[in-house]
């Protein structure tokens, strides 16, 4: 997996970036866990999903969210950061991308769950959505997912909650067992989901 770094947006706001052509028009965004807390387009589990994707065939961008890492601006509490994510689908479709799958990662969960209600997207992979620290407007959501995974010792998105919110957007769920939060050690079994969804039922296709 050959990445190219790049950097995309406007005005005072340069986003930083890391993109892999896979060839083809399906491509996918990947946003990292909470800025200040030390999340970036480099976390493990960001770059396990970007791996994942990209070996079936979709091509990935991983980037940093204002005030991380070489993008610009400060952390917005979610709000900019949404328009970030915008900054980034608009990068994809000027490459020529026309299924864009977005993937968040705990806090990116959230901020995709944000740009959901605002562009018609391939439905959204949520890893380990922090259900216990953010609030996600279910119905607006109906439709717009097609997977949760999540680990069953992960106390930011527990696995009854995890169920409950995949069974009101019926969508498909994965609890790994042992996994925590971070997927220490579970790096592989969250890849597989990943290939799962995409290879069989198209990508983001909820089942």
């Amino acid at each position: 997996m050959k990445e190219e770094k790049v950097f995309f947006g406007e005005d005072r706001i340069r986003l930083e970036g890391l993109f892999a052509a896979a060839g083809g028009t399906r491509g996918a965004v990947l946003s990292h866990p909470h800025s200040l807390m030390g999340g970036d387009m480099g976390n493990p589990v960001v770059a396990t999903v970007a791996q994942a994707l990209f070996a079936a065939g979709i091509s990935t961008l991983r980037f940093n969210f204002r005030g991380v890492g070489g993008s610009a601006g400060s952390f917005d509490e979610g709000r900019g950061e949404q328009e970030d994510l915008l900054a980034a689908l608009a990068f994809l479709e000027d490459r020529g991308l026309k299924e864009i799958l977005p993937a968040g990662y705990s806090f990116g969960a959230w901020v995709t769950a944000g740009v959901l209600g605002r562009r018609a997207l391939t439905p959204a992979i949520f890893v380990a959505p922090p259900i216990e620290r953010f609030p996600f407007d279910l119905e607006n959501l109906q439709g717009r997912v097609g997977l949760v995974v999540c680990g069953d010792r992960d106390p930011y998105c527990p696995a009854d909650g995890a169920r409950a919110m995949a069974a009101a957007l019926s969508c498909r769920l994965v609890v790994i067992p042992g996994a925590d939060h971070f997927f220490l050690s579970r790096e592989t079994e969250l890849a597989a989901c990943v290939d799962a969804l995409v290879r069989k039922g198209g990508i983001g296709s909820p089942h």
